[in-house]
């Protein structure tokens, strides 16, 4: 049957067709039959008990420049789709934010993917506190003190914004490195959130590796390897993408959070995992998947697909 389906996301003609999941998963959508329509998170609006959006019907295809055609400008209540998709990109402040407060408005009425309300509960550098046993020591603080007494106690650390997004503002922090206190000084001067700080994992030389998880459950990974003299293995900074397996430990880890996503709504997560350790569980706009499909040829767009027309 075919389902109408909203994508919240930031502008789609400027996204990179040959990475961008979220075009992936709008792109198995249309092969499936499914009618599709965008719009911007600044065109989301809650009027008189209504949850609306100001948007554009679209077609999508493969063609590098010319990958959408849009429809005219239409406003559309969002009750009337069977699914509306929450993809765009963090950074996870107040506007992004209201705009789960809004979605989770449609709850009975329209499955939101992923679920609002946990995507707010549960974002990307936080959930990671809920599995301690599966971390590196890990602390979040805006104290300058409580900052020092870490690294001293775990040496080399990494310090990054509590709700940051693509390697933005990510510092590797040396034991003896005398920038801690100037570093601290920058990023209160400009937000008033804590920072989170991890033992750094001499491991991520190797490569930080994303494991991709549909309804809980693992279905492939990625390795994202850092360019020479980076620590941050973010594609957005470069990283260089690697094919990988997954290992009896990412299984494990895979397997001690994804009664919780699943429970949780979150139909579409992907983990970081350095070295056997989880770094971050990623609810808000995940990505790898193009690359895993070229990788694996696993048509990881189809099992998201199924996994929600389960759900309806």
């Amino acid at each position: 049957m075919a389902l109408k389906v909203a994508f919240q996301m930031d502008p789609i003609g400027g996204v990179d067709i040959d990475a961008d999941s979220t075009f992936r998963i709008a792109e198995e959508a249309q092969a499936r039959g499914h009618n599709l329509f965008f719009h911007t998170p600044d065109q989301l609006i809650h009027r008189e008990g209504r949850v609306l959006a100001a948007g554009h019907s679209m077609t999508l295809r493969r063609e590098r420049g010319n990958h959408v055609d849009l429809g005219d400008m239409k406003l559309r209540d969002l009750a009337e789709m069977d699914v509306v998709w929450l993809r765009q990109d963090p950074p996870f402040d107040m506007g992004y934010i209201t705009t789960t407060h809004i979605l989770e408005r449609l709850s009975g009425e329209t499955l939101v993917v992923n679920d609002p309300f946990w995507v707010r509960n549960h974002p990307e550098k936080l959930l990671v506190l809920s599995f301690p046993h599966l971390t590196p020591p890990t602390m979040i603080a805006r104290s300058l003190d409580a900052l020092k007494s870490f690294r001293d106690d775990h040496g080399d650390m990494i310090l990054k914004p509590l709700y940051g997004n693509g390697g933005a503002g990510v510092f590797k922090i040396a034991r003896d490195d005398g920038n801690l206190a100037s570093l601290h000084e920058l990023f209160t001067s400009i937000s008033r959130e804590p920072l989170i700080a991890q033992k750094y994992l001499p491991e991520v030389g190797q490569g930080d590796k994303r494991v991709i998880l549909v309804d809980g459950e693992p279905v492939g990974a990625i390795n994202r390897v850092p360019r020479k003299g980076e620590t941050r293995s973010n594609m957005h900074v470069g990283g260089r993408a690697e094919k990988s397996g997954l290992t009896d430990r990412d299984r494990e880890i895979c397997a001690a959070i994804g009664p919780l996503l699943r429970e949780k709504g979150q139909i579409f997560v992907g983990i970081d995992v350095i070295g056997g350790w989880l770094t971050e569980i990623n609810v808000t706009s995940p990505t790898g998947i193009q690359e895993l499909e070229r990788f694996d040829g696993i048509n990881v767009a189809d099992s998201i697909w199924r996994a929600v027309e389960a759900r309806l």
